[in-house]
């Protein structure tokens, strides 16, 4: 399929490519957040940013908070009672 062919069905269904692609990105870094194995500059790598700078800085724009305080959050809720 050519990129003008996909980019006219995307139109068609409502969506762009970039706007799928920052979706996939944030459903993937918040993943990927949550598994403490992954350092945040791998998860930068992982999900396509070259730079951890623009990784914070998307992340925080996605969710409202910063990759670190996620983390800290989820491991937070996962330790406190039920």
């Amino acid at each position: 399929m050519s990129a003008r062919t996909l980019q006219r069905r995307l139109a068609a269904a409502g969506l762009s490519y970039h706007a799928l692609l920052d979706t996939v990105r944030r459903e993937t870094a918040e993943r990927c957040v949550a598994d403490a194995e992954l350092s945040l500059g791998e998860i930068a790598y992982l999900v396509g940013y070259s730079e951890p700078a623009a990784f914070h800085r998307a992340f925080k724009r996605w969710t409202g908070v910063t990759p670190q305080a996620y983390r800290r959050r989820l491991r937070k809720d996962l330790q406190s009672p039920l």
